[in-house]
């Protein structure tokens, strides 16, 4: 199913290791410039599901796709929901590519793991070595868990780094 909101469980967790060297936001972009072409294959009914798109060569070129409109994007929508209260909204070129890239790159690989019509390596192999790697509901899980574990975490760095500002500013202008 196009769209699935399992692809974000590993964003979240990417998120919170990386904090600000990386955009949920545009990730989460990329998680829907992937499954356009699966979309329209399904709207028309023709064509391979998932076809080009979800190779790692389609992502690589995707990429570039949700880098150049996610970035802008993503921060208006930052804004847009009020977020910029509480972090810098600005997502510089780098972290909007990088961002990107790792989106398409774990939707080709988690979608390789499961879907037995997915050619990660095309066109240098048609094979899928990648198929059942784990089963169904491990990879459900894994990327529930890693989502859910990943926003715990981030929300407790960013509430230390709070902390530790707040202190570093008592300690740095005494009143």
């Amino acid at each position: 199913m196009p769209f699935t909101p399992f692809h974000m469980g590993p964003g979240i967790a990417i998120k919170a290791v990386l904090q600000g060297s990386f955009s949920l936001m545009v990730f989460g972009w990329a998680q829907i410039i992937m499954d356009i072409q699966p979309l329209l294959v399904m709207i028309t009914g023709e064509g391979h599901l998932h076809g080009f798109s979800h190779t790692f060569v389609g992502a690589a070129l995707l990429s570039v796709v949700a880098a150049l409109s996610g970035k802008h994007l993503a921060q208006w929508g930052l804004k847009w929901l009020g977020i910029n209260r509480f972090m810098a909204t600005h997502i510089s070129w780098p972290v909007a590519f990088f961002s990107a890239a790792i989106g398409c790159a774990t939707h080709v690989l988690l979608d390789a793991i499961m879907h037995h019509d997915v050619e990660p390596f095309y066109p240098v192999s048609l094979t899928n070595p990648l198929l059942n790697l784990l089963s169904n509901p491990a990879l459900h899980q894994l990327c529930l868990y890693s989502g859910l574990i990943g926003g715990a975490v981030f929300f407790v760095v960013a509430w230390w780094q709070r902390r530790r500002q707040k202190q570093f500013k008592e300690t740095s202008h005494p009143q």
